[in-house]
């Protein structure tokens, strides 16, 4: 091996090192770590280039509401804006919960488990099941909620929200704030580029 640098960190040298230091034999060559190292090096490359984050797709004008705010002013915007769910944030845009069609539905006395059959139903006068009503956001809202931030790749979104069957993930910063909202529409969409 001559000492030319393989990359911007690692020369060839540092490869020696390695080998040298390694507790245990390792029967493999110069040549073969170099050519591995190569090859590691050219699949990292690709996995990178085809990483999208979720600053790259999420929507940064976010609705978004305070723990006080009403559940029919919060269902009002749900249905306004055709979204199903907003964050709940306190004065300094801390996201503290989400709350969903689902949570709605539940504060005035749909419990969460209950189908559309069952709001039929009890449109029709079948009692049915209640859960505990809720008059504003904050006693309405999931929470903690379950946010991510920009730098996550979106296929750990996807994943996220497949795992814990929910449509929209707020993004944070380092202080919880909020800063955007990726929804499963946004993989739909990137998806289908």
């Amino acid at each position: 091996m001559d000492n030319s640098r393989l990359d911007d960190d690692i020369s060839e040298e540092d490869l020696r090192a390695a080998l040298k230091e390694a507790k245990e034999y390792i029967d493999i060559t110069e040549n073969d770590l170099k050519k591995i190292y190569i090859m590691a090096r050219r699949h990292a490359r690709e996995r990178l280039a085809t990483r999208v984050l979720v600053e790259q797709v999420m929507t940064t004008s976010v609705i978004s509401v305070a723990k006080d705010t009403e559940i029919r002013e919060v269902a009002r915007l749900l249905a306004e804006n055709q979204i199903s769910g907003v964050p709940v944030v306190d004065r300094d845009n801390r996201v503290l919960g989400v709350v969903t069609e689902r949570d709605i539905l539940c504060a005035v006395g749909m419990g969460k488990h209950h189908t559309f059959k069952d709001i039929l139903k009890q449109t029709l006068g079948e009692p049915i099941p209640r859960c505990e009503k809720a008059g504003t956001a904050g006693e309405a809202m999931t929470s903690p909620a379950i946010t991510t931030t920009r730098d996550t790749d979106i296929k750990e979104v996807a994943r996220i929200m497949d795992d814990r069957r929910i449509k929209r993930l707020p993004v944070v910063d380092n202080e919880n704030r909020i800063i955007g909202i990726v929804a499963r529409a946004d993989v739909v969409k990137l998806i289908a580029k």
